[in-house]
């Protein structure tokens, strides 16, 4: 059972929202709140497997919530996923830098959100590659930190290939067959990277890749 949280300031979105989630067999809501503070406060009361968690609400937004969630140790297993009703901006971008999973755009279809939820429980980052290129072309504008480039020197060859190929929106199966390894390799590729670079989820690697010139947003045709 996939235990999700709904944080919206809107009731009647979430009223929407758990009714859809409570429909289905391996889903429950196990907690509702409407401003930031309270999505903190009741991931670590209830440690859901993913939260669905408002960019413009009252007391604290949800950036700052998710900055606070992603921060604790303690709530490592909380996958959030930010809700948009705008889709692709700076506060989408900046969500996905500090820990959140993925993002929804709330006018999403039914079939999508459910979709999304148990991807983001998963682990895997809720991100379709032309949706990430496109985000990351629009954000990151100047050379990566210093401290990206230098942690970057950390992973092996073999690790970087497979941080570059997830960066592509590969699954780790996509990528094993790619690297002509086993889908347990890869996931040990993966797996030590995000130790290594100290990025909380599949998405902060992502675009940490393309933040640290390690993936480009506009890849040769030939490799798409």
């Amino acid at each position: 059972m996939i235990r999700v949280m709904l944080v919206d300031d809107q009731s009647l979105i979430r009223a929407g929202f758990r009714a859809l989630i409570d429909a289905e067999d391996d889903l429950e809501v196990v907690a509702e709140g409407a401003n930031g503070y309270q999505a903190v406060a009741l991931a670590a009361r209830h440690l859901p497997d993913v939260a669905l968690i408002d960019i413009q609400m009252p007391v604290l937004d949800g950036i700052e919530a998710t900055r606070q969630i992603a921060a604790d140790p303690m709530l490592a297993g909380v996958h959030v996923v930010i809700l948009t009703n705008y889709g692709l901006d700076e506060h989408v971008y900046a969500a996905l830098r500090i820990g959140a999973a993925g993002f929804l755009v709330k006018d999403t279809e039914p079939a999508d959100l459910l979709h999304g939820i148990r991807v983001a429980a998963r682990g895997d980052a809720l991100l379709a590659p032309v949706i990430t290129r496109r985000l990351i072309a629009a954000y990151v504008s100047r050379p990566p930190a210093t401290s990206s480039t230098a942690a970057l020197n950390t992973l092996t060859n073999r690790e970087r290939e497979a941080v570059a190929l997830a960066a592509r929106g590969m699954s780790n199966e996509e990528i094993a067959a790619h690297m002509v390894i086993s889908v347990a390799t890869a996931k040990t590729h993966i797996s030590r990277a995000m130790v290594k670079l100290q990025v909380r989820d599949r998405a902060q690697l992502v675009v940490l890749a393309y933040e640290s010139g390690l993936a480009t947003p506009n890849p040769p045709a030939a490799s798409g």
